[in-house]
């Protein structure tokens, strides 16, 4: 059973392009969102040694770029996801063909009361929080719970429009990152009193920050991806105070613009190599 001890390894990492014609919900700067998506793509392949499995754009699908949200991967379990938006689901296809060639055990929601998106599920290397919240019900938890029965699983209340890693993440093997935002203290204090174990929290000003990557790179270290100083430069000095970690500023404002956080454009998987 995969656990702490190999909680943030990882080989393979998807991503997908950006269309060329979005059809933004917002203002989206579209060649800034092309270097920004550029930048993370090299350093999950240069500086973190991953392989990168790059999607091709889909242009009718405008928020597919955001991968995180359409499978939870732990260990070699894959459960596809049913996004709240059903236009969303059609994203799931290419991401099915992805986990199968990687072969993966995948598992489908076949549920059509439940919705779940991997951005509301929060892994710790221990147990997974899942936010309860406008794009995850309860069904879409048991789900979780039912793919992953080696974990225990919690679920987490999440007001307003946010996912549960809307304003936390993990940023290490026992630290939550969480921002400061009552959403997130709330989250946070559910957390608390949902687990037997304690885990440090490292708390940033602003609630986009509190969404980082962290990556266990072996013998080397480790890595932590975090929002840019340029975008977030009051919660760049908590991260610096983390011992023994790389710390990798990646742009992620114009995704940040589809509702998508810096883990939103990245599938991470951790595949063992076949004997």
């Amino acid at each position: 059973m995969a656990g702490p001890s190999s909680f943030g390894r990882y080989t393979h990492a998807v991503v997908r392009s950006l269309p060329a014609a979005l059809a933004a919900p917002a203002p989206l700067d579209l060649a800034k969102a092309h270097r920004q998506l550029g930048v993370l793509a090299g350093v999950l392949r240069q500086k973190l040694g991953l392989q990168l499995i790059e999607l091709p754009a889909a242009e009718a699908l405008p928020c597919a770029v955001l991968v995180e949200d359409l499978a939870v991967v732990q260990g070699d379990t894959a459960l596809l996801t049913r996004p709240w938006e059903p236009t969303r689901r059609a994203e799931i296809n290419s991401i099915k063909k992805v986990l199968e060639e990687l072969k993966m055990r995948v598992v489908e929601l076949t549920d059509d009361g439940a919705t779940l998106d991997g951005s509301d599920v929060l892994f710790t290397g221990r147990e997974f929080f899942v936010g309860i919240s406008k794009w995850t019900n309860h069904r879409g938890a048991e789900m979780v719970a039912e793919a992953f029965r080696d974990f225990a699983v919690s679920t987490v209340p999440v007001s307003g429009a946010f996912h549960l890693k809307s304003f936390c993440s993990m940023a290490g093997p026992d630290t939550v990152a969480i921002g400061s935002s009552e959403a997130a203290r709330k989250a946070m204090r559910a957390m608390e009193q949902l687990t037997d174990h304690r885990y440090e929290t490292l708390t940033v000003p602003d609630d986009p920050a509190g969404n980082c990557i962290y990556v266990r790179l072996g013998p080397q270290g480790s890595a932590l991806l975090h929002r840019s100083p340029e975008e977030f430069p009051d919660s760049l000095p908590p991260f610096q105070k983390l011992p023994d970690v790389a710390l990798i500023p990646v742009g992620c404002s114009e995704v940040a613009k589809l509702g998508g956080a810096l883990s939103s454009c990245t599938l991470l998987i951790n595949k063992k190599l076949d004997r």
